[in-house]
């Protein structure tokens, strides 16, 4: 890792390159960063990161629960591909999504509640209109006390479609298993699956937000990059080394995801997608998580937000996966029924998720920013609204925490909690070491001190 160089040269933290009506944020400098604090305590000037990584339909929890507890334990099958990272994992047993669980009367509709209740510790309202139910979510709420240092206030992704209408399972609106976010107890946070649609949200070429003005600029089939070429090259000649370094690798990056979007929506238009999905989504599911993972890391790199949301996918989800040897509709393979080879479809499946996982994690941890990397400065919740998916359990989930968010957590742990206590309760911790500090969110009812 280069050291910062103290120079009288400094630029604003929110600089920003216009040209043709495109705007471009730029990635955290040395030059950003007052000269005191690169002499003597830049940590304190960079931002921490919150993100929320969901997988629907349970796990095969046999090969995700590490046999041992404490520091010495030994990664589970599904937790494998996250080798390189141990020291940044804290496993989690123990923890219950009670808000999922059914209420006398209710009946079915497990999966809606399950992602209903993930991140905001409540429990859904059994609807298909507009009166839903639900409660904030953790993100939300880190979200709105964040939104005054950056463009967006948060950033929701998911791999399957976003819809939020109508009904989905057993008399629950689609609402609560389209997202995982909530912006209050009625405001389901739509989650944005189109590639395309989430570099020009990050990247937009135009002061117009007219989707007309989108489509002249596309037609010009420039790359946006192209249109602030002029003032890149005026910012490179007042940068120092290193961060001329920065800004092309940044630069490269960003023509890197311009390209591999281009190259899907070439392809989507002479081929039929095996699933529905958006135009632009590339031909895989490994690759389309890649492309996703990374307008994230970009957008973390710059600033644009701190607070993200990713669905790997919604309950329920009936999406196959050829690509790793799983032909098998998602939802009806999680219900197992303990046959073998059942089980072990469900822990190639979730291992690919976690494999997707430790993709974004190196991305996170090639980009450096002030002593360290970005990788250093985040808290990442990873896991699923039940465990085992062929009884619907809601209890012992799950759960891991990825990050030491700045130096505050220690990984390399496998912590077993109290038995049923909430997973509220890490939500309030996280936001705790976020520097936000609520009462309570959901059916919380304390913090897990041995964060």
């Amino acid at each position: 890792m280069s050291p910062h160089i103290v120079t009288r040269k400094h630029l604003a933290r929110r600089t920003v390159l216009r040209g043709m009506g495109a705007t471009i944020a730029l990635p955290l400098l040395d030059g950003m960063v007052p000269a005191f604090a690169r002499a003597g305590g830049a940590a304190d000037t960079l931002p921490l990161r919150l993100g929320a990584l969901y997988a629907p339909n349970g796990m095969n929890m046999t090969d995700w629960t590490p046999a041992a507890e404490g520091t010495a334990f030994e990664l589970s099958p599904i937790l494998q591909p996250l080798a390189p990272f141990r020291d940044r994992l804290v496993v989690l047993s123990g923890l219950a999504n009670n808000a999922a669980d059914q209420l006398p009367g209710e009946g079915s509709g497990d999966h809606s509640r399950s992602s209903a209740g993930y991140l905001t510790g409540a429990h859904a309202k059994k609807t298909e209109g507009a009166d839903l139910e639900n409660g904030i979510s953790m993100d939300q709420v880190a979200a709105k006390q964040l939104a005054r240092h950056t463009q967006l206030a948060s950033l929701e992704l998911a791999l399957e479609a976003n819809d939020l209408a109508g009904g989905c399972e057993h008399g629950y609106s689609c609402a609560y298993t389209g997202t995982v976010s909530w912006a209050s107890a009625t405001t389901p946070l739509p989650a944005e699956n189109d590639p395309r649609a989430v570099f020009e949200r990050l990247f937009g070429s135009s002061e117009s937000t007219e989707s007309g003005a989108r489509l002249a600029r596309l037609k010009m089939e420039r790359s946006i990059l192209d249109m602030v070429s002029e003032r890149l090259a005026q910012l490179q000649q007042r940068l120092g080394a290193a961060d001329r370094r920065k800004v092309t690798e940044y630069v490269d990056a960003v023509r890197d995801i311009e390209r591999r979007i281009q190259i899907a929506e070439d392809q989507s238009s002479r081929e039929l997608p095996v699933v529905a999905q958006p135009a632009g989504v590339p031909p895989t599911y490994g690759e389309y998580a890649r492309l996703m993972f990374d307008l994230w890391a970009l957008a973390w790199q710059c600033d644009l937000t701190r607070v993200s949301t990713f669905m790997y996918g919604r309950e329920k989800s009936s999406r196959s996966y050829p690509e790793i040897g799983v032909p098998d509709p998602h939802h009806p393979l999680s219900h197992h029924q303990d046959r073998p080879e059942k089980l072990a479809k469900l822990t190639r499946l979730n291992t690919f998720y976690t494999s997707l996982l430790a993709h974004f994690l190196e991305r996170l941890h090639s980009i450096e920013e002030g002593d360290g990397t970005l990788l250093d400065r985040v808290m990442l919740v990873y896991g699923s609204g039940m465990s085992d998916p062929n009884m619907h359990h809601h209890q012992d989930l799950p759960t891991m925490l990825v990050g030491t968010g700045g130096g505050q957590i220690a990984g390399s742990r496998h912590l077993r909690v109290a038995k049923d206590l909430p997973l509220a309760n890490l939500h309030v911790t996280v936001l705790d070491k976020m520097g936000i500090t609520v009462d309570r969110l959901g059916d919380s009812s304390g913090r897990l001190a041995a964060l």
